[in-house]
């Protein structure tokens, strides 16, 4: 094997200095200022779990302190924003889906958002659409803090607690099957409204939901909060205040943790927001047990706005009745789960040529978009969750770019790390709840 494999030693002015993987670490190790006679410097990642899939951590330690960390990112680039611009208006739903793939549904509605606003018809949105926007990225909410609580419990060894979390999700995801035809990467929320709407036996499913979740909610606690090694592993670790929030653009459940009560559904709503009855949830340690707390909370704001948004819904379009823009919406989902049914293709392809154009014209070409530029922001499970949209009037973006808060939010893991022990910058990073395919989009 190559010395690359191996722990390697090297003598320098300073002293020893050890070198986790061999010689392409030199250029790291320049910058180094080693303590008294040796500085270990530690690749951690990028690996799952730990560092949360393809984040790569390096460490430089004093023993089992962190002096220092980098976060380096890229490993999962996929060039979704650049794809994009070769790709019409319709057709980028079915990529900013896969970007954040925890929260997918706040990806396709906050590039929904921006397109209706360059086209200009935001008000044109029907209200059984909005509602549906509201009651998918709320079960999505949900299913995403989930995750959170599943696998940072696992991290921090609480393994069965893995197994109930993803339990509880796999409920929301069979929903989001029943609505969209897919678990995940639905393409579902599309400029105009939403692609088809909620059958009956989801809505039946939902209700299930609501009366299933508060019970497991209280389950998680009985076998979180009180337990000694989760309070040792999460209380004082990972601090960081608003201040340091708001000097980094940190947002979601991590300012929220630190006291500071800004939800841009409250702060600067949309979809309707500010006429439904919730809560913002606050801590003031701004640690990771802050975190765990705001998390929950927000699990039981949503399924108060779940409620609210299925008693809402009354018959009605999903989609905007221009022709020009609308995405043939009356579909239903075929017998086996996916694709359009039978009845749908015949209409399309045998009865109704208009259809049958319309139908090849939005997929194939698209729809104009009037040149200019909008910036809409919204609040997804991480936090802040924004779309820089640009047209330059033609079927296809010139540019859309997303602010996303995985990607704004790591910055502050040094912050929250240095000066801690190296077992702390696991509880640290999780609490940011970071999705590597949103950062790396």
């Amino acid at each position: 094997m190559s010395a690359s494999n191996y722990a390697t030693e090297r003598e320098t002015a300073e002293g020893k200095v050890f070198t986790v993987t061999g010689g392409d670490w030199d250029v790291v190790l320049s910058g180094t200022d080693p303590l008294n006679d040796e500085r270990i410097v530690v690749n951690m990642g990028p690996q799952h779990p730990s560092t949360h899939g393809v984040l790569r951590l390096v460490l430089e330690l004093e023993g089992e302190t962190v002096r220092e960390l980098r976060s380096v990112v890229g490993y999962l680039h996929t060039g979704i924003e650049k794809n994009m611009e070769f790709r019409n208006w319709v057709q980028g739903s079915a990529f900013v889906t896969r970007m954040d793939y925890l929260a997918p549904l706040f990806n396709e509605t906050a590039y929904s958002l921006a397109v209706e606003k360059l086209l200009g018809i935001e008000e044109q949105v029907t209200e059984r659409a909005t509602i549906i926007r509201v009651l998918m990225m709320e079960l999505n909410r949900i299913s995403s803090h989930l995750v959170w609580v599943a696998t940072t419990a696992m991290e921090l060894g609480a393994i069965n607690m893995m197994l109930y979390g993803f339990r509880e999700r796999e409920y929301v995801l069979e929903i989001f099957e029943l609505i969209t035809g897919l678990r995940m990467n639905h393409a579902y929320v599309r400029p105009g409204g939403v692609a088809q709407d909620v059958p009956d036996e989801a809505i039946a499913k939902i209700r299930d939901f609501l009366k299933l979740m508060p019970k497991k909610l209280a389950e998680y606690e009985k076998m979180l909060s009180g337990q000694p090694i989760w309070l040792e592993r999460t209380q004082n670790v990972g601090v960081l205040d608003a201040t340091g929030c708001l000097a980094m653009g940190v947002t979601g459940p991590v300012l929220r943790s630190a006291g500071l009560a800004w939800d841009l559904r409250k702060t600067m709503p949309y979809c309707g927001y500010e006429t439904y009855e919730f809560d913002v949830p606050t801590h003031t340690d701004g640690d990771v047990w802050g975190r765990y707390l705001v998390r929950l909370a927000e699990i039981r704001e949503s399924l108060k706005l779940v409620e609210q948004a299925v008693d809402r819904l009354r018959p009605g379009p999903v989609m905007v009745a221009d022709r020009k823009i609308a995405w043939p919406a009356q579909l239903a989902i075929g017998v086996d789960g996916m694709g359009n049914s039978l009845e749908h293709v015949a209409k399309i392809m045998g009865q109704s040529m208009e259809s049958l154009i319309h139908h090849f014209k939005l997929v194939t070409e698209g729809f104009r978009v009037p040149p200019g530029q909008v910036y809409v922001g919204i609040e997804a499970p991480r936090g802040e969750l924004g779309v820089h949209a640009v047209s330059d009037g033609g079927t296809r973006p010139y540019r859309v770019h997303y602010r996303e808060p995985s990607f704004v939010n790591l910055q502050a893991l040094p912050a929250m790390a240095e000066g801690g022990l190296i077992a702390d910058v696991i509880a640290g990073g999780a609490s940011l709840d970071p999705v590597m395919g949103g950062c790396d989009r």
